[in-house]
């Protein structure tokens, strides 16, 4: 037996001998992270937020990359308590793979809708990518008011699960039409329900810290309100507005490195 091999014996059995189990020696590994991530809206997994599921799960996290009923397939098939369950089940699922710290991120519509959850789910952290679809400002109003008084009567006719004709609204293309019951289109379109960002921000958890990300060249509108919308969140010391140099559609690609860089700062600051 060779001097240095006598010295590593010596030391392993010094180890045994203190009690110090040979696995303190190495470095704790951090917690699994699970992620929820919600597409815009007439979008899917496959388009926009794409890239940044494939890119946290290079990185290890465990990522549920969702279909959300405002999908161009779905056309708003489900209610929003409906759609509140699917991302519950979803962070149940990521919890049954190993997840210790669970996040929930949206682009867009997908965005608002985290922010509302963020005030619903008990989760580590929120992050709202150029979060957009607010139904309780001027121009939706306008745009679908006729749609939002129509399902009203519908509903008062007892007609509330028959499905009809309504009307949508996206920035980029305008109105268009989508099909699906009265009861539902009220639950996502009542200018002072869920969809309502003033309502959705204001009921946001403060324990909950939020990544608002919001890239300098967003649509006018949301360009507009970023900060406002920012600063009306609960104060929590991680919160960030985060402003990458990007537009609408490719604020989640460029915000890849800072939504790692701030989980991995909210998970180091929790207990």
């Amino acid at each position: 037996m060779t001097q240095a091999i006598r010295m590593i014996f010596s030391l392993l059995l010094a180890i045994v001998a203190a009690g110090i189990p040979y696995a303190a020696t190495a470095q704790t590994p951090p917690p699994k992270i699970g992620i929820v991530i919600m597409h815009g809206k007439g979008g899917s997994p496959a388009r926009h937020v794409s890239d940044l599921a494939s890119s946290l799960e290079k990185n290890g996290y465990l990522v549920a990359n969702l279909e959300m009923p405002w999908s161009g397939r779905r056309d708003y098939d489900v209610s929003v308590n409906a759609a509140e369950k699917e991302v519950e089940s979803a962070l149940a699922a990521l919890r049954d793979r190993g997840a210790q710290k669970l996040f929930v991120s949206g682009h867009s519509q997908g965005g608002l809708f985290a922010l509302y959850l963020g005030g619903k789910l008990q989760v580590d952290g929120v992050i709202a990518m150029a979060p957009g679809g607010n139904v309780g400002n001027s121009t939706f109003r306008e745009r679908l008011g006729e749609s939002v008084d129509s399902a009203r009567k519908l509903i008062a006719e007892g007609k509330g699960d028959e499905k009809a004709r309504f009307l949508d609204f996206e920035g980029a293309k305008g109105t268009y039409p989508i099909v699906t019951t009265p009861a539902i289109y009220l639950g996502w379109f009542d200018p002072d329900g869920a969809m309502n960002e003033t309502m959705a921000v204001k009921a946001a958890n403060p324990q909950i810290p939020i990544l608002f990300i919001a890239p300098t060249n967003d649509y006018p509108g949301l360009h507009k309100v970023k900060q406002a919308m920012f600063d009306a969140l609960p104060a929590n010391p991680l919160s960030k507005l985060y402003e990458p140099d990007s537009n609408h559609i490719g604020a989640p690609s460029a915000s890849q490195k800072e939504i790692v860089r701030w989980i991995a700062a909210v998970v180091a600051a929790s207990p």
